[in-house]
């Protein structure tokens, strides 16, 4: 057990302060305009994904205005999150991040956010007892309003208008007008995930994040009709809750999470206004959130994407498709992670449940074999979008199993470290995705599908996900 006020990781991890932890690192954020002019390069490498702003003096503008904004991440939270990264690919920690396909300015609301952290701080407790590994929790949220689309048009009823890339460039109705890219978005974008961080840090720092609390709603969903398999697990994790309380363990501490926020660096514009320099070393930190990812979509070796996020410091992420080759992946670890830095770069994988054994072995083996200290981490939901016969983009329940459990099969073949999930999902009872002890059906999904662009699991979804993973974990 952990000494009081302690983390619960690795003693060599830097110690976060709950009342204060920006104090790992001295706060000396810059946003001096010569230190940062070489982020710009990226405008002169081919570029994908991005919007065209009608209006180039309102683009300026926002980018001006955020320039002069407070960063939304410290310098000392993001090296702390590195060093929890590393944790997690040494198979010391189990990474989970969670959240929104695409964020929304409408459903930013206290309800919402509060409901996404519950969900994450329940996964992560039954995974921490199933793992029995600290568990980095990670929220796709706070600055995930833009999505990469497929193409830059859509057509209804023969009108053709751009494509919705989410509220932080344009809005969702159907309208030449709402469609129109506005840059004035960027700055709602900020303020908004702002807004988000300071509930996050408020739940996870004020108590909502009580342990005894966490388990307490997991104890409600095993209760639950369908969930009664797994209340053996949920009662194991009780016995160890009161042998904690009986013993005097210092519950004080528990009350305090470490949560972070990412999003994927999609809007380069963006991206580049919120950068900051820390000015004791001179390192270039993206202050939009503390891990930023590259998509599947975005990672040209040659590409605007690649070449902004090789010169931050942040932690990173890139996802990796079924077609990417083992020379991609060295590649990118050249590109982002020269140094070999643990910590630095995660790949998240993106298969298909009808992919992942086939496709990963050879993706991973590659990168063990160079001695790169990447962490691996699944994304099983974007390989395994479907439509159903009336109509909705969704996913099935049990695809998005198959591949965790195949995920977790090519690690435990090849003896490297399974490090983590990457979820889309919602705190709310909305039903997106096929099947779960639910037994949602096509018929189900009419009754509330509100996302915006890709289907995600639901409470009970993510919940149940967590126990069956929890199971796969303890049987390691």
């Amino acid at each position: 057990m952990s000494a009081p006020g302690s983390t619960g990781y690795p003693g060599r991890v830097t110690q976060f302060s709950s009342d204060a932890p920006a104090r790992a690192h001295a706060f000396t954020l810059s946003s001096a305009d010569d230190g940062l002019a070489a982020l710009g390069a990226w405008r002169e490498y081919p570029r994908v994904q991005q919007p065209v702003w009608p209006d180039e003096t309102a683009r300026a503008k926002v980018f001006d205005d955020l320039r002069a904004a407070p960063p939304l991440v410290f310098a000392g939270e993001v090296d702390v999150l590195r060093d929890r990264v590393a944790a997690a690919a040494r198979g010391e920690a189990f990474l989970l991040a969670g959240g929104d396909c695409a964020e929304t300015f409408a459903d930013s609301t206290a309800d919402r956010i509060r409901n996404k952290i519950r969900t994450i701080l329940q996964m992560s407790a039954v995974l921490t007892y199933g793992a029995s590994l600290p568990v980095v929790k990670m929220g796709r949220m706070a600055g995930q309003f833009a999505k990469p689309r497929s193409a830059d048009e859509e057509t209804r009823d023969g009108q053709t208008l751009p494509t919705y890339r989410g509220d932080a460039v344009n809005e969702f109705d159907f309208t030449p007008e709402s469609r129109i890219p506005d840059p004035a978005r960027l700055w709602r974008t900020y303020t908004t995930s702002a807004s988000t961080l300071n509930l996050l840090r408020a739940f996870t720092g004020g108590g909502f994040a009580d342990l005894r609390e966490v388990h307490s709603w997991n104890r409600g969903f095993t209760s639950g009709a369908g969930y009664d398999r797994y209340e053996e697990l949920a009662g194991q994790i009780d016995k160890a809750v009161r042998f904690m309380d009986a013993i005097g363990a210092d519950f004080e501490s528990l009350k305090v999470v470490e949560f972070y926020a990412s999003h994927e660096a999609l809007l380069l514009d963006y991206e580049e206004a919120l950068s900051r320099i820390d000015s004791r070393t001179g390192e270039i930190y993206g202050c939009s959130g503390h891990f930023l990812w590259v998509g599947e979509r975005t990672r040209q070796l040659d590409g605007a994407h690649v070449d902004f996020m090789a010169r931050l410091r942040n932690p990173i992420g890139v996802k990796l498709g079924p077609d990417a080759s083992v020379d991609d992946a060295l590649r990118l670890i050249d590109r982002l992670d020269p140094e070999r830095e643990p910590g630095r770069l995660t790949f998240i994988t993106r298969m298909g449940a009808g992919k992942i054994r086939d496709r990963l072995p050879a993706l991973v083996e590659g990168v063990r074999d160079s001695g790169a200290q990447v962490a691996w981490v699944t994304d099983p939901m974007h390989g395994n979008t479907i439509t159903s016969s009336n109509g909705y983009k969704t996913r099935r329940f049990e695809d998005i199993l198959d591949e965790v459990v195949g995920f977790f099969e090519v690690h435990q073949g090849l003896g490297t470290v399974p490090a983590g999930l990457h979820m889309e999902l919602t705190g709310d009872d909305v039903t997106e995705v096929l099947g779960g002890s639910g037994e949602i059906d096509e018929e189900g999904l009419t009754r509330r599908y509100e996302t915006l662009v890709d289907p995600r699991l639901n409470h009970q979804q993510s919940l149940e996900l967590a126990f069956l993973v929890a199971e796969m974990l303890s049987r390691r």
